[in-house]
């Protein structure tokens, strides 16, 4: 999903995505929604999550930050 998008579901939560990067912003929409804030911590690829709408971002962000 691209910043924007995310930055448009971040507004419709409430939340100003300024200067947030984009896993900050992802985690306090989960927060928001009610959920886990823990975009980009599958860093081995396993997550129980599977209806979770960040879930495809999240494995690629987490690799990215492992490196």
């Amino acid at each position: 999903m691209n910043m924007q998008d995310i930055k448009t579901i971040a507004i419709d939560h409430g939340i100003k995505p300024s200067r947030m990067g984009k896993v900050e912003l992802v985690k306090r929409i989960q927060l928001s929604e009610g959920n886990f804030s823990c975009f980009a911590t599958a860093w081995d690829g396993v997550c129980d999550q599977y209806n979770c709408l960040w879930r495809g971002d999240c494995f690629s962000s987490a690799k990215k930050l492992k490196s």
